[in-house]
């Protein structure tokens, strides 16, 4: 194994770990350079187990042994420590999750490899808060979603936010991002997909009636926090749906309301 002790935040070897907290460059950097942080050890595992490879590893001493068998098993991966001090100004931000590894991305899946036998999908239409991303794919993951788009504008689902408030299982759910938004909805009717967007318009049908219909194959178009669905998507689509709401509310968070739907439009057999 091959560990290399940090002395310097200068130290040129861990440049991928740089500048964390800098959201718009590390937006800009890491598609461009082929990477992703995973952070946390729960989390570098759950990239780990699902076939991504290692750049390297980051951590304060005192988790080498938490991950010792992870070492053993990339003994040509370089494995950085550093005082807890060092690595903060190393990154921006106290790390308290254990370790992190700067991870290669992999490379993106084919829209029609990623649809083939896809009975539920979500898409989600330049949703850019990072947190909504994240929890978006923690709820496709756990209620049977089998895949996932974004547009050209949404927020990476690989940056940092988005994998850790995921919880790692954004590596579970197979994703793709679309060139031609929102032209890319018309290949999903093509491949038979009922095309659902989430939004409140006059002419919603509420989520239950639409899952009395029992659609084969459903893609549930999920809107941008605030400004909701773009006129151009509406258009596009089959229909529109919405949750019946009590009280006097009029919405709920794309993240919550998501879980809702994934779970009410389930396939039933």
């Amino acid at each position: 194994m091959t560990f290399h002790r940090l002395e310097s935040a200068a130290d040129p070897r861990v440049a991928d770990y740089t500048q964390l907290t800098d959201v718009h460059l590390r937006k800009l950097r890491e598609p461009a350079e082929g990477m992703y942080i995973a952070e946390s050890s729960r989390v570098l595992r759950r990239a780990l187990a699902a076939g991504h490879t290692p750049r390297s590893f980051f951590l304060a001493e005192k988790w080498l042994a938490d991950l010792s068998d992870i070492f053993a098993q990339y003994p040509d991966v370089p494995v950085y420590i550093g005082s807890a001090a060092l690595l903060e100004e190393i990154t921006g931000f106290h790390l308290h999750r254990g370790a992190m590894a700067a991870m290669q991305r992999p490379e993106p899946v084919p829209l029609p490899e990623l649809l083939a036998g896809a009975r539920r999908i979500a898409v989600l239409e330049d949703i850019v808060d990072h947190t909504n991303v994240g929890a978006i794919f923690r709820s496709a993951a756990a209620l049977g979603i089998d895949a996932v788009l974004v547009s050209p504008r949404c927020g990476d689902p690989l940056y940092r936010r988005s994998v850790r408030v995921s919880m790692g299982t954004v590596f579970q759910v197979p994703w793709a991002r679309l060139a031609d938004w929102p032209g890319d909805l018309q290949a999903l009717r093509g491949q038979g997909f009922t095309v659902a967007a989430l939004e409140l318009t006059g002419d919603a049908v509420d989520l239950d009636a639409l899952a009395a219909r029992r659609p084969e194959k459903l893609a549930l178009v999920l809107g941008t926090e605030g400004a909701g669905m773009s006129a151009d998507t509406l258009a596009a689509v089959d229909l529109a749906v919405k949750i019946p709401m009590r009280a006097g509310v009029d919405s709920l968070n794309v993240a919550a309301a998501s879980a809702v739907a994934f779970w009410e439009l389930r396939p039933r057999d």
